[in-house]
């Protein structure tokens, strides 16, 4: 019997914001002493009260909106009982009944999965069930026969998303969470982390006979803090359900682990209910009341997209969907590829030049930044700025610097900072365009090579390029290219016995 997967993905997201969720606690803590960002209220100490985190709220907002959610305009926080220690209180405050975003969705752009770079891809629309804020637990450290708890990370802002199960492969799941792990980073919400937890996924997946309408037993997968983890663990978890049920067993309900060193889910616990968690209304907490005024105050910091981006860069720039993804895959390249174009001075020409500046971008400016070990989302730092670059192209249109030497140039702006029509300048880097300097130096490297020169006469056309070579070689890189290719083939055609 054939098997196919159902699949739900509920994503945990740590808020960027600069104190927790309801104290005054600072919420970076990353790489700091363990229990060093610590206070009554996040310890749960008696008569401690919480304070509700207001920029919280609107990141919640802003992914919800991006997520084309609606927002609730009234909400309460409630207790979930909570019997770990890695939160004092016993109990962690959340929202159930009413979750701040809820009935969305979120389009998934799957052609690296299903169609290569193919200019038609397939995109799948996946519906979001609810986006909720609560605050996050501590990290417990087992060794041996002791646990460790550090309760920096207790009550940092934590916004749960929870998919519908729409989700029918490992290689989807993947998908949605690049996309939604590029979406907070765009709207500047949350790192998405995954390695250092500020992003994590707990997929729950079930297998059914294929056309089936009825769900599977459903088990959760828990400790995963890769893109890559969450595919691998979904993709073994499918092949193990499919041998248990092709050999006539029963699947369990249980919460699972994924052990990365043995590539295999382990079983943790069984699962809980949601009447195991015996919610109740929080009542040290006002409940929220969020204004039409507030809402679309929040819509306004909204920016563009990069699924939206692009669309658009395809549309307006007539670039590929190869290069619209990987200029849109950072925000901050994104951003850097429209400003060179914005300088531009020929808007008529705006195609080629967008499609000459992704070239640069995603070859020249990307190479350096991996020599240098500079991040892509640091690219405003760096000393090359996008009028540079379109300076340096014009250049290279224009006639007076090559290809070549236009590569060259731009090493150097990145190192410096300085303009490339001054470097040029000062060394002397413009290209000779002189055709009886050009002619000369072509007809002295015909007559030194004649084997070569019969060679291509004889059809041998990749020989050509050995000459082409001598004669840049000749004039330091600097002879007009096309001008030499024009040139060298009248020679070599004149010297015809």
């Amino acid at each position: 019997m054939e098997y196919e997967v159902v699949i739900g993905l509920e994503t945990h997201i740590e808020l960027d914001t600069a104190s927790k969720m309801f104290c005054r606690c600072s919420a970076q803590f990353f790489g700091a002493e363990p229990n060093t960002h610590v206070c009554p209220v996040c310890l749960g100490m008696p008569g401690a009260l919480p304070v509700i985190n207001k920029r919280a709220v609107e990141y919640a907002m802003m992914v919800g909106l991006a997520l084309n959610c609606k927002i609730a305009r009234y909400t309460f926080w409630e207790r979930k009982s909570y019997w770990y220690p890695d939160l004092p209180k016993g109990y962690q405050i959340s929202q159930y009944q009413y979750p701040l975003c809820y009935d969305g969705w979120i389009e998934v752009d799957v052609r690296d999965v299903t169609s290569g770079w193919q200019e038609h891809a397939e995109r799948r629309r996946i519906r979001i069930r609810r986006a909720h804020l609560e605050e996050d637990t501590g990290k417990l450290t087992h060794a041996g026969n002791y646990s460790f708890v550090d309760y920096n990370r207790s009550g940092v802002p934590l916004l749960e998303i929870v998919t519908e199960p729409d989700i029918r492969s490992a290689d989807e799941a993947y998908a949605y969470l690049s996309a939604l792990q590029q979406i907070v980073r765009y709207l500047g919400v949350s790192s998405g982390d995954m390695e250092k937890g500020a992003m994590r996924c707990e997929p729950n997946l079930s297998l059914r006979p294929k056309g089936s309408d009825t769900f599977g037993v459903k088990v959760e997968i828990k400790n995963l803090n890769s893109l890559r983890a969450v595919r691998d663990a979904i993709a073994y978890e499918i092949e193990r359900q499919t041998r248990i049920l092709r050999a006539g067993g029963q699947i369990q309900q249980v919460t699972l682990g994924w052990d990365e060193a043995r590539r295999m889910t382990v079983v943790q616990r069984e699962k809980e209910s949601a009447h195991d968690y015996r919610y109740f209304p929080e009542p040290d907490l006002p409940p929220l009341h969020i204004s039409e005024e507030w809402l679309e105050a929040v819509r306004a910091r909204i920016p563009e997209l990069a699924l939206a981006r692009q669309d658009r860069y395809r549309r307006e720039y007539g670039l590929s969907a190869y290069d619209a993804v990987q200029l849109t895959a950072e925000r901050a390249i994104a951003d850097w590829f429209e400003e060179a174009l914005r300088t531009s001075s020929a808007p008529h020409s705006l195609p080629a030049r967008a499609k000459a500046v992704a070239n640069w971008i995603q070859t020249e400016l990307f190479r350096l930044m991996r020599v240098h070990n500079v991040p892509l989302d640091n690219v405003w730092h760096i000393k090359v700025k996008p009028a540079q670059l379109m300076q340096l192209i014009e250049l290279v249109e224009q006639g007076t610097i090559n290809l070549n030497t236009a590569k060259q140039v731009f090493e150097e702006v990145f190192q410096t900072g300085e303009d490339p029509r001054a470097i040029v300048e000062a060394k002397g880097l413009a290209q000779i365009s002189d055709v009886p300097t050009l002619r000369r130096v072509v007809e002295e490297v015909v007559s030194a090579h004649p084997q070569q020169v019969q060679q291509v006469l004889n059809g041998q056309e990749k020989v050509f390029g050995f000459l082409m070579g001598q004669v840049m070689k000749a004039t330091r890189g600097k002879a007009n290219a096309q001008l030499v290719n024009q040139l060298l083939r009248e020679a070599i055609e004149a010297s015809r016995t």
